[in-house]
C-alpha cells in the first residue's frame, strides 16, 4: 500500500511545489514593478529636491522656492481654481444625479451621451472648445459682437468644471442608487413631505458620495495640466510652475520641490477621500430595492431644464472642436473642408499610430499585472497581502506631472541600467499603467471579492494546479471585469497628457503632447483635427467594450437559463 502510495505523495508534493512557484511569481513580480516605477522614482524625486547647487543634502532648495513670489501665487491659484471648481462641479453632478436616479422625464440619455464626452478627450480639449466658442474669433463673440476675454482665470474655471463634472456625477449616482425605495416608501406612509425625505433621508445618505466626490474633483483639477496651458493665459498655477521649472529652466531640483509641494494637498485629498469611499462602501446593503421615480413636476421640470443646459454646455464645448476641424478658416471661412486634417507638423499622425502602440501595450501588460497580483494576493498570508495592497493604492495620489517628473529624473540618467528605457514606448506605456494603476488594482479586487471560493476548491479538489485554476477557473468568471479594466487602461492611456508630457523625444511623442504643440504652434484648427482623430478612436475601444460587456452578460443569462 505504501508503495502504491508513493507516487501519488510525490505528484502531490511537485503541484505544492508548483503552485507555491505560481503565487511567489503572481505576488513577486508586480511587487518588483512597483518598487521599480513606483518607489523608486518617487524616491529619487524627493532626494533631487533636497539636492542643493553645491550637491549637498539639505532644505536649501525649499527655502529658495518658498522665498518666490511666483510659487505662493501659483499655490493660491491653485488652491481658488481647485475650490471653486470643486463647489460648482459637486453641486452640478449633485443636481445631474439627481435628476438622472431620482426624476422622471424623458431624454435620460442624451444626458448620459453628454457627461461621457469629456471621459474620450484629453482635459486640453475643453479649452480648445472654449477658445472656438468664446475666444476672441470664437463663435459668440463673432455672431453677437461681444468683447470677451476667455484666457486666464473665467476660461479655465469652465474648462476644469466641464473637465471634473462627469467624475462627480458618477461617484454622488453611485451613492444615491445605494437608497434603498423600502425607506421611501414607508416615509410616503407616515406622511412625509418630499421636502423633508431630500433633507432627512436623501442628503444624509448620500453625504460620503458628495464628499468623496469633492476630494477625487479636487485632485483632478490641483493636478491638471492639460486645460491650465491651452486656456490658462498668465493665471499660473502649481502644474504649469512645474513645467516652466522643468522645461522653460531647466531647473530639475526646483521641479523637484515644486513636485513635492503639489503632493501634500494631493494625498491629503486622497487620504479623506479614500475613508469616505470605506464609509459609502460600508453603506452597501444586499437586496436594496431600486427606486423608481414617479413625476412630480415642481421637481422634476426644473432639475430636468438644468441638466440638459449642463449637458447642452458640455456637449457645445466638444462639438465645437469637431465642427471646427472642418471649417476652411475660422472664423472667416465656414465652407466645409478636410484639410486641417493634412497634419503640417512634423511627424504628422505617427504620434497618433504611437500612442495607440503605446496605450494596446499599458492595458494589456497591466490588466495581466494586477490580475496576477489579485491572484497572489489570495493565497498571500496577511502580513504580506496587507502592505502591498497599500502599496498597489498608493499611485492615485500621486498627481501625473509628479510621476513623470519622477520619471525623467530617474530614466534619463544614466548611472543606472534603467536609463536604456528612457525615449521608448515601454517607458511611456510603463508610466501610464502606474499613472493608474489604483483604480485598476482596486476594480480586479473587487472582482475578486465576488469569486465563489467554493469553485477553487472544487477544481483544486479535482487535481488542479493554482496556474490552471487561474486560467481555466478565474480568468473566465472575472472577464467582464478584466474587460473593463483593460479598456480602461487604454482609453485612459489614449488621452492622459500630465504623466507623459517629460518623457517625449523628438523621435518619440504621444497623440495628447502633439494636440498641445499644434496648439502652441497657433495651429488651432489641426489641434481640432488631431483630438477629432483621439477621440473618434477612444470612442470606438469604448463602443467596443460595450458589446464585449454585453455579449458577456447575454452569454451568462444564457448559462443560469
Amino acid at each position: 500500500m505504501s508503495d502504491a502510495s508513493a507516487p501519488s505523495d510525490t505528484a502531490h508534493r511537485r503541484r505544492i511545489d508548483g503552485d507555491s512557484l505560481f503565487i511567489a511569481a503572481c505576488i513577486g513580480l508586480p511587487f518588483l514593478g512597483l518598487l521599480l516605477f513606483f518607489v523608486y522614482p518617487m524616491v529619487i524625486v524627493f532626494l533631487r529636491s533636497i539636492t542643493q547647487s553645491d550637491g549637498s543634502l539639505g532644505l536649501g532648495n525649499y527655502v529658495e522656492v518658498l522665498k518666490t513670489s511666483g510659487f505662493w501665487r501659483a499655490t493660491r491659484h491653485s488652491l481658488l481654481m481647485s475650490g471653486l471648481t470643486t463647489a460648482i462641479s459637486v453641486l452640478g453632478g449633485f443636481i445631474i444625479a439627481m435628476g438622472l436616479y431620482r426624476c422622471r422625464f424623458p431624454g435620460k440619455w442624451l444626458i448620459r451621451a453628454a457627461i461621457v464626452l469629456p471621459l474620450l478627450a484629453p482635459s486640453l480639449v475643453q479649452g480648445l472648445g472654449l477658445i472656438f466658442l468664446l475666444g476672441r474669433n470664437g463663435l459668440v463673440n463673432r455672431l453677437f459682437g461681444i468683447e470677451m476675454d476667455i484666457y486666464g482665470f473665467w476660461g479655465l474655471l469652465i474648462a476644469n468644471t466641464f473637465y471634473a463634472l462627469p467624475q462627480a456625477v458618477m461617484i454622488i449616482g453611485a451613492a444615491l442608487v445605494l437608497l434603498d425605495a423600502r425607506v421611501y416608501e414607508a416615509a410616503e406612509v407616515l406622511g412625509t413631505r418630499p421636502l423633508r425625505q431630500f433633507r432627512d433621508l436623501t442628503l444624509p445618505a448620500a453625504k460620503f458620495g458628495v464628499l468623496s466626490a469633492g476630494f477625487v474633483v479636487f485632485t483632478i483639477t490641483i493636478t491638471d495640466f492639460g486645460n491650465a496651458a491651452v486656456i490658462g493665459g498668465d493665471y499660473s498655477v502649481l502644474a504649469t510652475e512645474i513645467y516652466s521649472q522643468v522645461v522653460g529652466q531647466r531647473n530639475f531640483n526646483m521641479g523637484a520641490v515644486v513636485g513635492i509641494m503639489l503632493l501634500l494637498p494631493t494625498v491629503l485629498s486622497y487620504y479623506i477621500e479614500r475613508q469616505a469611499s470605506r464609509r459609502m462602501g460600508g453603506q452597501k446593503a444586499t437586496n436594496v430595492q431600486p427606486f423608481i421615480p414617479v413625476f412630480s413636476p415642481l421637481r422634476d421640470i426644473p432639475i430636468a431644464a438644468i441638466c440638459f443646459l449642463i449637458s447642452a454646455g458640455i456637449a457645445a464645448v466638444i462639438a465645437i472642436v469637431v465642427y471646427a476641424s472642418f471649417v476652411t478658416l475660422w472664423p472667416y471661412n465656414f465652407a466645409l473642408s478636410v484639410k486641417h486634417y493634412n497634419i503640417t507638423l512634423a511627424g504628422g499622425y505617427s504620434s497618433l499610430w504611437m500612442t495607440i502602440v503605446i496605450s494596446v501595450l499599458a492595458a494589456i501588460g497591466g490588466t495581466l499585472a494586477v490580475f496576477a497580483l489579485g491572484i497572489g494576493l489570495r493565497r498571500a498570508p496577511g502580513v504580506v497581502a496587507r502592505p502591498i495592497q497599500v502599496l498597489a493604492a498608493m499611485p492615485a495620489a500621486v498627481p501625473g506631472m509628479v510621476l513623470g517628473l519622477a520619471y525623467i529624473l530617474t530614466f534619463n540618467s544614466t548611472s543606472t541600467p534603467l536609463y536604456l528605457l528612457y525615449g521608448t514606448a515601454a517607458l511611456i506605456a510603463i508610466v501610464n499603467f502606474y499613472h493608474y494603476h489604483t483604480q485598476a488594482f482596486l476594480t480586479t479586487q473587487t472582482g475578486f471579492r465576488q469569486f465563489p471560493e467554493a469553485l477553487e476548491e472544487a477544481a483544486g479538489s479535482l487535481g488542479a494546479g493554482m496556474g490552471r485554476i487561474s486560467r481555466d477557473v478565474i480568468a473566465p468568471f472575472m472577464a467582464p471585469m478584466l474587460v473593463s479594466v483593460l479598456f480602461f487602461l487604454f482609453m485612459r492611456s489614449m488621452v492622459t497628457l500630465s504623466a507623459v508630457v517629460f518623457l517625449t523625444t523628438p523621435d518619440l511623442s504621444v497623440a495628447a503632447v502633439t494636440i498641445m504643440r499644434l496648439d502652441d504652434a497657433g495651429l488651432t484648427s489641426q489641434a481640432a483635427a488631431f483630438s477629432t482623430c483621439v477621440m473618434l478612436v477612444v470612442a470606438a475601444a469604448l463602443l467596443m467594450m460595450k458589446a464585449l460587456l454585453y455579449g458577456f452578460a447575454r452569454y451568462g443569462a444564457q448559462e443560469r437559463r
